[in-house]
């Protein structure tokens, strides 16, 4: 299990301003998603085997979703070191 336990919150929190980089090196940053009906944010990681297990069904989800105005980004804290980004699968 994990070492600190996580904590839930509550539907509607305002997202704090985040600026990333995205894999091709462009920065995506929070407020490009303000035309948006709403927002998903998905923290993973691509080398555990949960989000390898959903991997294409959150894809779909996510398409599904986009297609009804819904932004969705995800959110990879992995040391890029040791766990390369996955290239975006269309599938």
């Amino acid at each position: 299990m994990v070492a600190t336990n996580s904590t839930m919150l509550p539907l509607g929190t305002e997202a704090p301003a985040f600026q990333l980089p995205d894999m091709s090196g462009k920065t995506v940053a929070l407020d490009q998603f303000k035309g948006a009906s709403a927002l998903l944010v998905v923290f993973m990681c691509n080398h555990c085997p949960y989000v390898k297990h959903i991997r294409s069904g959150l894809a779909q989800a996510a398409r599904d979703y986009q297609a009804r105005g819904v932004a969705v980004v995800g959110i990879n804290s992995n040391d890029v070191a040791n766990y390369p980004p996955m290239l975006r699968q269309n599938g």
